[in-house]
């Protein structure tokens, strides 16, 4: 009956949207809930909700209070993307609830943000000319599209919807002539937030400033956002929910809503939070990170308060290490002093402004890169970051989400990272070129050797990948790496050095019992010379950390030391004469291991 009423909403919707089209001039509409596959990012249950936008499933109606299910169609948490090469992009929508609140503004209650990422992976912003009525507008012109690398699919786009509002409908327009593509939801593992107001948003300036949005672009990892304002009290129904998540980690930060005194004793706050843990650890052995109290700005001047707030965070630290003392493990814990937040980070005295949820986001990225192995440094090489240079041939994130299918159903035994030399060699995934094929097929098939190439990755990007689930839930018996040609033009030496590093620490996180090679850089067209150099390197710091070197590039190379072009197809891919030189030598060397 549900899904027949939601059928006939969608058709309604279909036809309001169509006939609207029609009054827009030159421009074309798309609907993200009548989409042909799921779009709507940060839900848990796709498929499965009462309403488009919701953040729990239809069976919650009848599981949660009252409060937490109206709540729950708070759009907090939930994005749209898509890619497009238009310099204009314009959102209509209407939603159920109030337009603001007295501490917070409309753009933060129902307004949305939009964010792009550009074929290099760094993050931008877009401003956005705005009215709030009966139907809310949002027009974000004089965007600059992307085109550095000479494609013709534009950037990608990521549109937060409003943190303290539920979205009836939605519609994102672009001009007739530009791309529009929508982009498939992201498979991997969600960081999963169970908190209060202040993990739903309030009270940022604007979605994109509420601390979860924040942290998920900085940890640009998907983040299932289940914060319900003034509800988030640690309950058993809800707990039960989240355990039906695949996390990656699950964040409880519902101290603010168990105040002490009025409704809940210290034993009861002690009692939830030891049994919310048992509860999940009961299910599933992902980290869980248990939050203090971070404090009020008004707990400075307020004698009672600020002793009412480190109780409970005295509660919180005897429910912690009593846990700790039973044997639970995979159990962190995120403390006061760590949030830092001071009397300026807020509104009210209770929800951050942007400068307190900032800080929140900081505070939680530096202890979750430390819980999920995944620091990030200060060069370009060492922040993993994602890339779309050449998407008119391949779709990287397509790629990435079908190794981690491949991984799932048929795990390899050997991992070879690289680029496109090593993309468009051969194996699986399929690439849309292959200029090795047989040689492969012939050296590597019988092997069980799955190709991590990606054309235009550079080292930053494959450690991206490694620490995105890629190494994830099988056990390798060795992983290769081919990297840094991509990076000649933009880094030193020491540079791609110190990423590789990073690169290498991360595979012994993930997969300790794994061999590790280091394949020297194929020799390259009027870079012969510095290809040596850095293999040299490469070779040392095979040494210092105690896993393979191979150079087997040299068998490209005429006797002085310039490459063979014959071997080439365009002096730095191999053809298909060159890969069948290569492809006994990196055999051996594997049947050796």
């Amino acid at each position: 009956m549900l899904s027949k009423i939601i059928l006939s909403l969608s058709i309604l919707l279909l036809v309001a949207s169509n006939t609207f089209s029609q009054n827009q001039n030159k421009y074309k509409w798309w609907n993200p809930a009548l989409n042909e596959f799921t779009v709507i990012d940060g839900q848990a249950w796709p498929g499965e909700t009462e309403a488009a936008y919701d953040r729990l499933p239809a069976k919650a109606k009848t599981e949660v209070r009252e409060a937490v299910w109206n709540l729950s169609k708070n759009t907090a948490g939930i994005k749209i993307r898509f890619r497009s090469t238009a310099s204009e992009i314009k959102i209509h929508y209407k939603v159920n609830g109030g337009l603001n609140m007295p501490h917070m503004p409309t753009t933060g209650v129902s307004g949305v943000d939009l964010y792009a990422k550009n074929s290099d992976g760094s993050w931008l912003w877009c401003k956005g000319r705005y009215a709030f009525g009966d139907t809310i507008t949002y027009n974000f012109s004089d965007i600059t599209p992307d085109n550095q690398y000479g494609h013709n699919k534009g950037q990608e786009y990521h549109l937060y919807l409003p943190l303290y509002n539920s979205v009836n409908w939605l519609e994102i327009g672009v001009p007739e002539d530009a791309l529009f593509e929508p982009i498939p939801v992201r498979k991997e593992k969600p960081i999963v937030v169970y908190g209060t107001s202040i993990a739903q948003g309030g009270c940022a300036s604007r979605p994109g400033m509420g601390w979860t949005n924040i942290l998920e672009r900085k940890m640009d990892r998907p983040l299932i956002n289940l914060a319900f304002s003034g509800n988030g009290r640690l309950e058993q129904e809800v707990n039960e929910l989240l355990s039906e998540i695949d996390a990656k980690v699950y964040i409880l930060d519902c101290l603010p809503n168990l105040t002490l005194g009025k409704v809940y004793t210290s034993d009861d706050v002690f009692k939830k939070i030891v049994e919310s843990v048992h509860l999940l650890r009961s299910k599933v052995n992902t980290p869980i990170l248990l939050v203090e109290h971070a404090g009020y700005g008004n707990a400075s001047s307020n004698k009672d308060l600020f002793e009412s707030i480190n109780l409970l965070n005295k509660t919180l630290q005897k429910a912690f290490a009593q846990l700790k003392a039973e044997g639970i493990q995979n159990l962190f814990l995120l403390s006061q002093n760590e949030l830092g937040l001071d009397f300026e980070d807020f509104v009210d005295g209770t929800h951050p402004n942007d400068l307190g949820m900032n800080k929140y986001a900081l505070a939680y990225e530096k202890k979750l890169r430390e819980i999920l192995n995944e620091p990030v440094g200060n060069l370009s090489t060492t922040k993993p970051v994602t890339q779309a240079r050449e998407p008119q041939r391949y779709n990287w994130e397509a790629r990435h989400n079908k190794l981690l299918e491949l991984n799932k159903n048929t795990p390899p035994k050997i991992c070879f990272f690289g680029n496109s030399i090593t993309h468009y060699w051969g194996g699986l995934p399929r690439a849309p070129i292959s200029n090795g094929p047989e040689s492969w097929e012939t050296y590597l098939g019988d092997l069980n050797v799955q190709n991590f190439g990606y054309g235009w990755d550079r080292v930053e990007n494959v450690l991206w990948r490694i620490y995105h689930d890629e190494l994830d839930g099988f056990a390798a018996s060795q992983v290769l790496f081919m990297l840094g040609t991509n990076n000649l033009h933009l880094n030193t030496n020491e540079e791609i050095i110190e990423g590789l590093n990073m690169c290498i620490q991360a595979v012994k996180q993930r997969q300790p019992h794994a061999k590790i090679t280091l394949i020297g850089i194929y020799p390259r067209r009027e870079n012969e010379e510095r290809v040596a150099e850095i293999n040299l390197k490469i070779s040392q710091l095979a040494g210092l950390q105690n896993v393979s070197y191979i150079n087997i590039g040299g068998v490209l190379l005429n006797e002085d030391g310039t490459i063979n072009e014959s071997y080439f197809r365009d002096g730095l891919h191999p053809n298909e004469k060159g890969y069948s030189l290569l492809g006994p030598l990196l055999r051996a060397h594997l049947l050796n291991k």
